[in-house]
């Protein structure tokens, strides 16, 4: 390999060495490798560097304080970035060893399990094409383009692997937000009985509340058949389940990594690669050069693009998430106190029903966080 066997924890050793000194480097890289249980001779890439960063910033906040800190950490995920772009995350194996065969995909029905079959059966063609190359004197030049074409055929398995998680993830998420709305809609029957009750009361009273009571029966009635019919299909007690974890962060350094390992920039890198080879002395002049340039910047603006459209997507959701679930805190406990202190049932049933729609409301913008996190995890990660 032209980069080094390890070549990001060489980048990294030195990048550290600048500010910690040689031997401090190699202790800190030793010691982050030891405490997440990595095998010793690993080989390591973008996320396993940014993890021992963020283990190295956060003893720079105690030493330089946080200023300096995080100045610090922005450069070097910048710098990291930017070799990220150049040197590939280098594949297991060695010159003349056969690389390990991917197990073969689980046949299903589903639309997306043919292309995750090719996408898989990619990635053994081109992990064998490297081996191949390695064990060659004679194509030694192409190892760099053969590196890259790994790469590019892993991120798109990852992409159609990202895509069932996906699959499954929605209808998990759909099944919880039916019995959300099952919920809400036990809590509006409750609050229409009550209703009509007090409607009626107030007709033998004289009062003219004919319109208002008939209108209130027809909902009450409409309620009922829709209970009828999506109760025996659901688990009522899911929609009390508690709302999952999206206190992610999103301003995290790990994300600066998504354009460079985004699997079209990576498919066009190896493009690039696979031209440079093929100009030979032309070099970089060569038409097949500059047409594959061209694509790549294509590709790292459009990857760019919907990167930060789908974090953008999922800080908005966070957001509203966590406002939701301060709202739906407050109207519980708001509920207990009024139905502790003796309040009238139909004022507690409201103020349930809006417990039960807030809740709801705040479950669909979890969900849909984690859906977005599950997307970029899917096109940033190079494991």
């Amino acid at each position: 390999m032209s980069a080094g066997l390890d070549p990001y924890r060489d980048w990294l050793r030195s990048r550290l060495s600048e500010e910690l000194g040689v031997r401090e480097a190699q202790l800190v890289i030793q010691a982050a490798v030891q405490r997440r249980g990595w095998p010793a001779v690993r080989t390591l890439g973008p996320r396993d560097v940014v993890a021992v960063l963020q283990d190295v910033y956060e003893k720079m906040r105690e030493r330089v304080g946080d200023g300096r800190a995080d100045k610090w950490l922005e450069v070097t995920t910048v710098d990291l970035a930017r070799f990220a772009a150049t040197v590939p995350v280098p594949a297991e194996g060695s010159a003349g060893e056969g690389l390990p065969t991917p197990p073969p995909v689980r046949w299903g029905r589903r639309a997306h399990d043919l292309p995750l079959l090719l996408a898989r059966a990619h990635a053994e063609i081109a992990a064998r094409s490297l081996s191949a190359i390695r064990a060659s004197p004679v194509m030694a030049s192409l190892e760099r383009a053969a590196e890259w074409d790994v790469q590019a055929t892993l991120a798109e398995v990852r992409r159609w692997e990202t895509e069932d998680r996906l699959t499954r993830l929605r209808s998990d998420h759909a099944r919880l937000e039916v019995a959300d709305q099952v919920a809400a809609a036990v809590a509006q029957g409750q609050v229409l009985r009550l209703t009509v009750r007090e409607l009626e009361s107030a007709a033998r009273g004289g009062q003219a509340v004919d319109g208002q009571l008939a209108h209130n029966r027809l909902m009450s009635t409409q309620t009922d058949a829709f209970l009828e019919t999506f109760t025996p299909l659901i688990d009522l007690t899911d929609a009390d389940r508690p709302f999952p974890d999206v206190e992610t962060d999103l301003d995290s350094a790990r994300f600066s990594l998504g354009v460079p390992l985004h699997p079209n920039v990576l498919r066009a890198r190896h493009a690039l690669n696979y031209a440079q080879w093929q100009a030979g002395d032309a070099g970089d002049a060569s038409p097949g050069v500059l047409h594959a340039q061209h694509d790549l910047h294509l590709a790292e603006h459009d990857a760019r693009d919907q990167l930060e459209g789908t974090l953008d997507s999922a800080r908005r959701h966070q957001a509203q998430f966590r406002t939701l679930a301060v709202k739906a805190t407050g109207l519980d406990q708001r509920a207990s106190r009024l139905a502790s202190s003796g309040g009238d049932p139909l004022s507690v049933a409201r103020i349930r029903l809006e417990w039960r729609q807030t809740r709801s409301a705040a479950r669909i913008q979890a969900h849909r966080c984690l859906e977005a996190l599950c997307m970029l995890d899917g096109l940033i990660s190079e494991a």
